[in-house]
């Protein structure tokens, strides 16, 4: 089952401006759906492709990267042995798993130069980087980010009007109990099965939430794998399980020690570095004066991280279990699980931010007289100046953080916003929106 994909849109700027001086890496983690989104892409938008799987391709097809010297002849091999015909300007070759054969993506440079096809690579992240310390990466290379689908993907996979969304955001008035009601009960419903397409699709077919849940727990087994390659003393798959109880736990910031059991050191450092890079997680840094640029005054010793889908999230929060039945996702989707839950919606916004192409910031400062301290949950800046954000579950509240911070940074805010399940409402110049209008405010 193929889904619509803004990345799609997005090769196509490639294709028209870009794709005769650069090939395109369709780079994220692992089951994004980035060999599908190329594949089908090239059905659509070439005469030919050639699709090279790097993780099931032939010795006779590796064996033709040693005559890459003479374009001519590998052009004859690959046709040869694939059956497929390629024309000039009019086909595109796929390089999938390519940091499975890093000398492939090193012969962009002269494919590239030689003019004749288009290249599409793609690879899970880790893997590349793991791979290409022998290799020189080519210039002549642009990347995409492919990312789990947003809410706009889900419902446009799921059948729902998404459009409709923004009509009620940009009126800004109350909707109501009931239909509030039912636009959140769809929100949870993407909240529990995420953005990966291979969840995405079995809900669709009708996959009760027991299998739903099992499709997760199989992706997070691959990132674990992928997290040995780079760590095989198991700690970063150690640091990836302990998000949602740190954020569970509201700290001030993330503790590898609390994630390790031990006190951090200076390698611990790389490799918080390497899951932030990995595209499985998403960093928010403090930042330390809102009043100023927020992107220039990050603390990089004080940070946050979220998971990158949010479906895999909720699978993290009940994986001492041995699988997550369908009446734990009924109450999900009802709103009538025990715990509190901000903090998985705290990771929803976190999503909802970044995949609207934003940067994650926080800030936190201490109360005077107190060993307590304020926090924003998440900054958006709009010009020379900043949005506050505030998460909640339930919206209640006096919101006493949001209130201060308007005191402190009166000249710099546009906007304090608290994110919730409430209806569209207005109170002490504080604008309550309920989550699913989260990435129009972005």
């Amino acid at each position: 089952m193929y889904f619509e994909r803004k990345a799609y849109d997005k090769l196509k700027k490639w294709k028209n401006e870009y794709a005769d001086r650069y090939a395109v890496l369709l780079e994220g983690a692992r089951r994004v759906g980035k060999s599908t989104i190329a594949e089908n892409f090239a059905k659509n938008e070439y005469r030919s492709y050639i699709l090279i799987d790097f993780s099931e391709t032939s010795k006779d097809i590796i064996d033709c990267f040693n005559d890459i010297n003479n374009l001519d002849i590998f052009f004859l091999r690959l046709q040869a042995l694939t059956g497929i015909d390629l024309y000039k300007k009019e086909s595109v070759v796929i390089f999938d798993e390519v940091q499975l054969f890093p000398r492939a993506r090193q012969a962009i440079k002269h494919l590239v130069k030689d003019g004749r096809y288009h290249y599409i690579e793609t690879g899970s992240l880790i893997s590349i980087k793991k791979n290409v310390q022998d290799i020189l990466i080519p210039s002549e290379e642009m990347k995409i980010q492919v990312y789990p689908m947003d809410y706009e993907e889900f419902c446009n996979a799921t059948g729902n009007n998404y459009s409709i969304l923004k009509t009620i955001y940009n009126t800004n008035k109350s909707i109501g109990q009931s239909v509030n009601r039912k636009l959140m009960r769809d929100m949870r419903i993407y909240m529990a099965v995420g953005g990966m397409p291979q969840a995405v699709e079995a809900y669709v077919n009708g996959d009760n939430f027991s299998m739903i849940d099992q499709i997760k727990r199989q992706i997070i087994k691959l990132y674990e794998d992928d997290f040995k390659k780079l760590d095989p003393s198991g700690k970063l798959s150690s640091i990836y399980h302990s998000i949602p109880a740190q954020l569970a736990k509201g700290v001030r910031k993330f503790r590898v020690s609390s994630a390790l059991g031990k006190r951090k050191n200076i390698s611990d450092d790389k490799l918080i570095y390497d899951l932030i890079e990995s595209k499985t997680v998403l960093s928010s840094f403090n930042t330390t004066d809102p009043g100023a640029s927020i992107s220039q005054t990050r603390d990089f010793d004080s940070y946050k991280l979220y998971i990158a889908d949010t479906g895999l999230f909720v699978t993290l929060m009940f994986i001492d279990r041995a699988s997550a039945d369908n009446e734990l996702y009924a109450k999900l989707l009802s709103d009538k699980l025990p715990a509190n839950l901000g903090y998985l919606y705290e990771n929803l916004v976190a999503q909802m931010i970044h995949t609207a192409g934003r940067e994650l910031f926080y800030h936190t400062w201490e109360k005077k007289g107190s060993t307590h301290y304020y926090e924003i949950d998440f900054l958006v800046s709009s010009g020379v100046k900043v949005s506050a954000i505030e998460v909640k579950s339930s919206g209640t509240g006096k919101h006493e953080s949001l209130l201060n911070f308007r005191k402190k940074y009166s000249k710099n805010i546009k906007e304090c916003y608290v994110i919730s399940q409430k209806d569209i409402g207005r109170k002490d110049n504080i604008q309550y929106l309920p989550v699913y209008l989260t990435p129009f405010m972005c």
